[in-house]
């Protein structure tokens, strides 16, 4: 065991107590959280706009301040990265996470302060070992190491004080050293930017490690596996690292992914663990094995709100704050950071699977849906169904996309889909048929709009060629990083995009 490791399980004791308050009394935590966030940017600008001082409870805050996204915050974002200061938040703001995905061509920098950095990602990230320890307390997971699939970062040349890169290399950037000890590859490596090497160099360099966790995306973890049983002859990833017993993941639904980790890590002492991190904040963490959804971080510096989703749209768009939400009900998630993000809409659709602890899962994106017909389509639907399909007919998916296919004259509606398969050892018909199937089980709506093919007929499925996603991806400027395919989308946009490449051989 880690000369330090009964310290560092110390300090987790401390997360675990503080986990065990913000749980009991999650009411009064958020609003503690609300308190001292209106108080600490009383005299920022945007404070002095919307009068936090003589805001007296959070009614008074959703009547005052009104629901932003990232083009209503831009103004104030952009005078930041220009070097002004005290604008969203008081205390000096120097880095920004970069995220962009696929969704625009346009890149948005989110602010991160000193006290988001400590107190919402650093503390988020103790966390979840925090909540794994406890359900594992005979684990070794502090005697070695955490390759952790990292972003990569640039100097913002729009001020020479001013950083920006991927929420992952923001972090790592910043780490303490105590942190810097326990994680891999190298910070040279992990920041570098172009992703095929960054991945030969991983491999290479993690290989005779004892690496005891991996953190990261699902689908580059896959491509860091695949090449480390290339470089190793090895198909069993315990050959290569003995002790590995937790994979920390997030950033997609794990559902599609589950079967092919099981296969590259055989071993029913394999444990786990979804997260929710963006780059607006650590939201929450899987806190049970047996449980559905992930505990919600309450004492993170981020007060939530959650808008119902009939509310979308609307000029003055009612929220629920915690004691109002129900189970099982699609809400668009609303948050106060102390990044300097207020009332800000994330984009993600969330559902609570517990109120007792709050627990949620990620549903999917506003943006990231198929609406065409009137079958309400959205990304937790289709993970599943693939998931099912999968499972009944042996095959295992890499990674996907669908978008309607519009009503003409002759023909009624249909969902296109593009499928790159790691295995697929029925006709690509076959799985049609049963993903058709599951899509109607999950989905009400789906079911009657597919009825007698009134509405929808059988959806039309391609096979992407091996590393087809990829490429596109590549050929975008989108390789690596946060950069995900896009799962639903109620246009043709990234589709039409992608059709060529079914014609380009592996």
């Amino acid at each position: 065991m880690s000369i330090i490791s009964p310290a560092f399980r110390g300090f987790i004791k401390l997360r675990q107590s503080a986990i065990d308050n913000f749980t009991h009394n999650p009411i009064d935590t958020q609003q503690q959280v609300f308190n001292h966030l209106i108080g600490s940017a009383q005299f920022t600008e945007y404070g002095k706009k919307y009068r936090f001082e003589n805001i007296d409870n959070i009614t008074d805050f959703q009547k005052k301040v009104p629901i932003n996204d990232y083009e209503t915050l831009k103004p104030y974002i952009q005078r930041i990265l220009e070097g002004t200061q005290n604008v969203l938040w008081p205390s000096p703001i120097t880095w920004f996470a970069k995220s962009s995905g696929t969704t625009s061509d346009k890149s948005k920098f989110i602010p991160v302060s000193k006290e988001s950095l400590d107190d919402t990602h650093f503390r988020g990230a103790r966390d979840v070992l925090a909540l794994y320890l406890r359900e594992n307390p005979n684990s070794d997971l502090t005697s070695g190491k955490c390759v952790v699939m990292g972003g990569s970062h640039q100097i913002n040349q729009l001020n020479a004080a001013s950083f920006f890169g991927d929420l992952s290399a923001v972090m790592l950037q910043n780490m303490p050293f105590a942190g810097q000890m326990f994680r891999l590859p190298e910070l040279s490596i992990a920041l570098m930017t172009e992703w095929e090497e960054k991945i030969e160099r991983m491999a290479h360099s993690t290989i005779r490690e004892n690496v005891t966790y991996i953190a990261g995306v699902p689908t580059w973890t896959i491509v860091l596996i695949k090449r480390i049983f290339e470089i190793t002859g090895a198909n069993n990833l315990l050959d290569i690292w003995p002790n590995l017993e937790l994979y920390i993941h997030g950033g997609v639904n794990f559902t599609p992914y589950r079967r092919q980790f099981e296969q590259f890590i055989p071993s029913p002492k394999m444990f786990y663990r979804e997260t929710y991190n963006a780059s607006e904040g650590f939201f929450a963490a899987q806190d049970r094995e047996d449980e559905e959804g992930m505990l919600l971080f309450l004492n993170h510096g981020i007060f939530y709100e959650f808008m119902p989703m009939d509310e979308y749209g609307k000029e003055n768009p009612k929220t629920l704050t915690l004691k109002n939400v129900e189970l099982y009900t699609n809400y668009a998630i609303v948050i106060s950071t102390n990044g300097g993000l207020w009332r800000y809409l994330v984009g993600d659709t969330i559902q609570f699977t517990s109120l007792v602890p709050y627990r949620i899962k990620v549903t999917g994106r506003l943006k990231h849906f198929i609406n065409a017909f009137g079958e309400e389509l959205i990304v937790d639907n289709a993970d599943n169904a693939i998931a099912i399909a999968s499972a009944e007919t042996g095959a295992i998916v890499a990674d996907y996309t669908a978008a309607p296919v519009y009503m003409t004259g002759a023909t009624n509606g249909a969902h296109e889909w593009i499928i790159e398969f790691e295995h697929l050892p029925v006709p690509i018909e076959v799985f049609t048929s049963l993903l058709d199937k599951s899509l109607q089980a999950i989905n009400s709506d789906y079911e009657a709009k597919r009825h007698k093919d009134m509405a929808l007929r059988m959806p039309i499925v391609h096979q992407m060629p091996k590393d087809g996603f990829k490429r596109w991806l590549k050929d975008k400027g989108k390789l690596g990083g946060q950069h995900k395919v896009p799962r639903l989308s109620n246009e043709r946009k990234y589709i039409e995009e992608l059709l060529p490449y079914l014609q380009q051989s592996i």
